[in-house]
């Protein structure tokens, strides 16, 4: 899920600076050791186990925290903290070989009882991790210093996947609570300086396992949501690396010489989250005109400037047991009317429509507001920063009626399961089904029901699936490792170089 705010100004004097070519000269001086990386969206804090921005995995995984194993730019997953793992047969049981020598900032080793008690951390009943369920699924048992046995309750084919995202860091116990201002992890980079509302600086660790991993040595996050603001400070020299660049900024730079542009999939569902818990949203008829009133293509085309798949369900193209449920929600105005109508819906109907400061979820507002208005539905749309939205749409107060989001997690299927999540969907039969999901034995079996999970989310209108976002990066040329395809947010400056 996105994260939040302020953008880089610029000057009629950068501009014409531009022109001359400085700007170009200035970024070389920069040398082959330095990279300034522009993101849309500052991190709340710096501790992924504790929030759910992705923008803190943007900064913080593999360059700070590592985890057991890493996924990989393909969705592959290899190992990281862990040399290997073994399944046993049963399908519930992990044991995970730890490499030995690794020593987290600090210089406190990393051993088993690290990964016991960060993974016991996230499970507790303080605990904020937005994956708390699968670590509350899990029993860690030590065998020695660097053997470490999981213990699923559940058949879960994903778990190593999992184990390579953010929430997923192993933490040293001592320096955990502080975290979030003060991060202490195993990783090649340290922060050097936080600068809120405008950079941070993460600097190489000469402590670092294998000091030469790391040919960047000093790498700057520049927080710039503002689109404009983005394309500036590429062209002006100020930025090296934008992924998930605002796509209607990816023109300009696809035939100057001084950029490479990467268009590449993603695992994320851009969504209108609906609130059940008001009515008449509580009502499916109610979400199922909504969802006859959308145009997705439409939608696509003013919301992502084009790079989209239309989605029909909370699960997207290239995702095992993926299917096309598009048709199932097809794009109606007289049936909008009609439901409308039979759910006992005098028109006009308000709606507030909750925006967290996002591109796509800015300009997707003013197309859902038009779409809407045209089966007599009022859209009131409400700017709000990254951290409101997660007080008080995703967190704890659900004060919203709609909001407009990417979800990015690849395997979040089982929020809907969740009662108590932030769109508040009541449905046993989907709970059942999800728990069948998540003990299939064979993966054919899955995949198939798979499917019926996904035509139920579709029928019950559970959200406005809207598409599958394209992810497009620009880099200035002579930067390798760039990731193209982003199965999950991440920055990992350790395989960036210069040429």
């Amino acid at each position: 899920m996105p994260t939040r705010r302020r953008f880089l100004a610029t000057s009629s004097t950068s501009a014409a600076c531009l022109l001359s070519g400085a700007p170009a000269a200035w970024a070389q001086s920069r040398g082959k050791t330095a990279v300034v990386v522009g993101i849309a969206l500052e991190p709340p804090g710096l501790d992924p186990t504790a929030a759910a921005a992705s923008s803190i995995a943007e900064v913080t995984l593999y360059n700070v925290y590592e985890t057991l194993t890493r996924v990989n730019s393909d969705g592959s997953v290899s190992p990281l903290l862990a040399e290997g793992w073994e399944l046993s047969p049963d399908l519930k049981t992990l044991t995970f070989r730890l490499r030995r020598g690794v020593s987290f900032h600090n210089g406190r080793p990393f051993d088993a009882n690290a990964v016991k008690f960060s993974f016991e951390r996230a499970a507790s009943d303080k605990s904020t991790n937005k994956d708390k369920r699968t670590f509350q699924n899990l029993s860690v048992q030590v065998v020695d210093d660097y053997t470490v046995v999981l213990l699923n309750r559940e058949i879960d084919p994903d778990l190593p996947f999992l184990l390579g995202q953010a929430t997923a860091v192993i933490v040293e116990p001592t320096s955990a609570d502080t975290n979030a201002a003060q991060p202490v992890g195993t990783g090649p980079y340290r922060l050097e300086r936080f600068n809120r509302g405008a950079s941070l600086i993460l600097a190489a660790w000469d402590g670092y396992r294998s000091p030469a991993a790391a040919r960047i040595r000093r790498a700057t996050f520049r927080f710039i949501p503002d689109p404009a603001a983005q394309s500036a400070a590429l062209l002006a020299g100020d930025v090296d690396l934008f992924p998930r660049l605002a796509p209607r900024s990816a023109e300009q730079f696809k035939n100057n010489p001084r950029f490479e542009v990467l268009v590449g999939g993603s695992r994320a569902k851009t969504i209108v989250s609906i609130n059940h818990r008001r009515k008449p949203l509580d009502d499916v008829r109610v979400r199922r005109a909504l969802y006859a009133a959308i145009d997705r293509q439409e939608m696509i085309t003013g919301a992502a400037d084009g790079y989209g798949v239309p989605i029909g369900s909370f699960y997207v193209p290239g995702a095992p047991g993926y299917i096309d449920t598009t048709g199932l929600n097809p794009h109606d105005l007289g049936k909008a009317k009609q439901l409308l109508a039979e759910a006992g819906v005098k028109t006009p109907l308000e709606l507030t429509v909750t925006l967290p400061p996002t591109a796509y979820a800015r300009q997707g507002g003013e197309v859902l507001a038009a779409q809407l208005a045209k089966v007599g539905v009022v859209c009131k749309l409400q700017n709000v920063e990254w951290a409101q939205w997660l007080a008080n749409t995703y967190g704890g107060g659900f004060n919203y009626d709609l909001s407009i989001i990417s979800h990015v997690e690849p395997f979040d299927l089982g929020n809907n399961a969740r009662p108590d999540y932030y769109w508040g969907y009541q449905s046993r039969e989907f709970q059942a089904l999800y728990d069948r999901i998540k003990t299939s034995p064979t993966e054919t079996q899955r995949k198939q029901l798979l499917g019926q999970a996904q035509q139920m989310l579709a029928r019950d209108a559970v959200s406005l699936y809207l598409y599958q976002p394209q992810w497009v990066t620009v880099a200035r040329r002579g930067l390798t490792g760039v990731w193209k395809d982003l199965p999950i947010f991440v920055n990992h400056l350790a395989v960036l170089g210069w040429t």
